[in-house]
């Protein structure tokens, strides 16, 4: 997804891309909820605020946020800052519920932040000061914020299936971004793409739709009853891994210390699934 979308954002900007992505993936996914459920489960049923709630933080908040950043910045960078949901998720669970992780678990956190900060400072903090690429990391930051929020409205959504709890979310989250274009049109920091500029990136807008929103999203949000939350947040340590094969792939050189940042970034995270997995295995004996 981050490859694709850096290569498109020159073309489509930030506000339109994420609109383009959910207002079709909204509307497919109520088809889908309609087709599957019938049409009694496209009612809220008394959960319309939360399902608001979560929809703009999740969906507005990631779509908006991670491709400003990622205007700014490299995809690898965004790889490794989004790889850091799976500990804000431990912090936003902390934050919300006063479940306090481990000691284990924040060392593994303190670690990743390590990571990330050489990552996205190349080793030197006052060189990431220019250019830009700094905001853009901020910007990607708080849109995983963002995201590990949304993670923890399955709670809230007792008896919602994966795809209604997709469905019923991803229409705030896009009418959130709608009214985010608007306003960004209107002080003249984003534009409607021509025809022609949408012609030119059809094929990516089309993974955008049905790769990263639909099957994505709905895999994502299925996958986590079905694995548990350990193996779904281990899973997410593949994001800069993958990327990073991508861009090399594609021609992308890395430095020594972007690479030791990232392998301590997926290094910390895995040690903290293994360990959480240990501690659940002990307390089931």
């Amino acid at each position: 997804m981050l490859p694709v979308a850096k290569r498109t954002l020159p073309v489509v900007d930030a506000f339109a891309l994420a609109t383009f992505r959910y207002s079709i993936g909204a509307a497919l996914f109520l088809l889908l909820l309609a087709a599957f459920e019938g049409r009694g489960a496209l009612h809220y049923g008394g959960k319309l605020l939360p399902a608001v709630v979560f929809g703009v933080f999740g969906i507005t908040g990631f779509n908006v946020l991670v491709w400003l950043g990622l205007g700014f910045t490299r995809p690898e960078h965004a790889a490794v800052i989004l790889a850091l949901q799976t500990p804000l998720t431990a912090l936003a669970v902390w934050a919300a519920r006063r479940q306090r992780p481990a000691g284990f678990t924040l060392g593994c956190v303190a670690v990743a932040i390590a990571g990330v900060a050489l990552v996205v400072t190349q080793g030197d903090p006052l060189r990431a000061m220019g250019g830009g690429e700094l905001l853009g990391d901020a910007l990607v930051f708080f849109g995983a914020l963002c995201w590990a929020i949304y993670t923890l409205a399955a709670g809230n959504f007792g008896g919602w299936s994966p795809l209604r709890l997709t469905a019923l979310t991803s229409v705030p989250g896009a009418i959130g971004i709608a009214v985010a274009y608007g306003a960004a049109i209107g002080a003249g920091a984003a534009s409607v793409p021509g025809l022609e500029a949408l012609r030119s990136v059809a094929w990516q807008l089309v993974y955008f739709v049905l790769g990263s929103t639909v099957l994505g999203v709905l895999s994502f949000n299925a996958a986590v009853p079905r694995l548990g939350p350990l193996n779904s947040m281990l899973m997410l340590n593949f994001i800069p891994v993958g990327v990073f094969a991508i861009e090399s792939a594609l021609g992308r050189s890395f430095t020594a210390v972007e690479l030791s940042g990232a392998g301590l970034v997926v290094g910390a995270l895995a040690a903290n699934n293994l360990f959480l997995r240990q501690r659940s295995k002990s307390a089931i004996k």
